[in-house]
């Protein structure tokens, strides 16, 4: 797929705009979740009108908007710093994540309408976007949050992440029942239809039951460990997980 200097996409292909769309979009969730810690710092209300920008490689940038009238591309909400101070953090958050999901949506028509995309395109694209959550669904928690396991220790305390409990289970019987692979494969049809439309608080994918996953004890979202940088040996060894977010807002009482 070719981009110019901007990222944007030079072919007529509806699934390269879509994968223009995504990773846009996770640039911004990037931003509103795991860094939202810099990003809160970058949005200085003391400078100009700044912008929230998301990237098709899914890197994210506070900045002024773009200088040339008309622009190249839509531009994002202007002004975001300007309303930080002034609200509840959670609420101004939400508030940028309404404004992105609206800016990201223009982007991806603009470019449906810049390669003439017909009725059918234009319906299909918009489809395969409307089958990831939003911008805000995910930074407000609105996407929907899975069954958590009760713990069975006897202190009462809950398990961080019932799925590294169910991995090490898994493993557990492949060591001592090298024949009972039907009760694992069982084991992981199980967590799938339990889990399968669990998001992950930072990049909104579903859940795979191959992927290392971990709850925030604060906020009760989901994340893949990658996303806040938490390997199964580090979990290990931490009592009461905090989420990036939620870490950022006890940081700040």
């Amino acid at each position: 797929m070719a981009m110019d200097g901007g990222g944007a996409v030079h072919n007529r292909s509806v699934e390269d705009v879509f994968s223009d769309f995504r990773g846009r979009r996770s640039g911004v969730i990037k931003a509103l979740t795991v860094d939202v810690e810099e990003f809160y710092q970058q949005c200085d209300p003391e400078k100009e009108n700044l912008c929230l920008y998301g990237f098709p490689n899914e890197v994210w940038e506070v900045n002024l908007p773009a200088e040339e009238v008309p622009p190249e591309l839509p531009e994002p909400a202007l002004g975001i710093n300007f309303a930080r101070d002034g609200m509840q953090e959670r609420d101004w958050l939400a508030l940028v994540a309404v404004h992105s999901d609206s800016w990201l949506l223009s982007v991806a028509y603009y470019f449906g309408a810049r390669f003439g995309f017909d009725k059918a395109d234009r319906r299909r694209l918009f489809n395969m976007i409307n089958d990831l959550p939003t911008v805000f669904e995910v930074v407000t928690g609105v996407a929907k949050k899975p069954v958590k396991e009760k713990s069975s220790s006897a202190n009462g305390s809950r398990s961080k992440s019932n799925f590294k409990t169910r991995e090490a289970e898994i493993h557990g019987m492949y060591s001592r029942q090298p024949q009972a692979r039907e009760e694992v494969e069982a084991l992981y049809q199980e967590d799938e239809d339990e889990h399968g439309d669990t998001l992950c608080g930072a990049c909104g994918e579903n859940y795979a039951s191959d992927e290392f996953w971990i709850c925030c004890d604060i906020c009760e979202k989901w994340f893949h460990g990658k996303c806040v940088r938490i390997t199964p040996a580090k979990a290990e060894h931490i009592k009461q997980y905090k989420c990036p977010s939620c870490s950022h807002k006890r940081g700040r009482v």
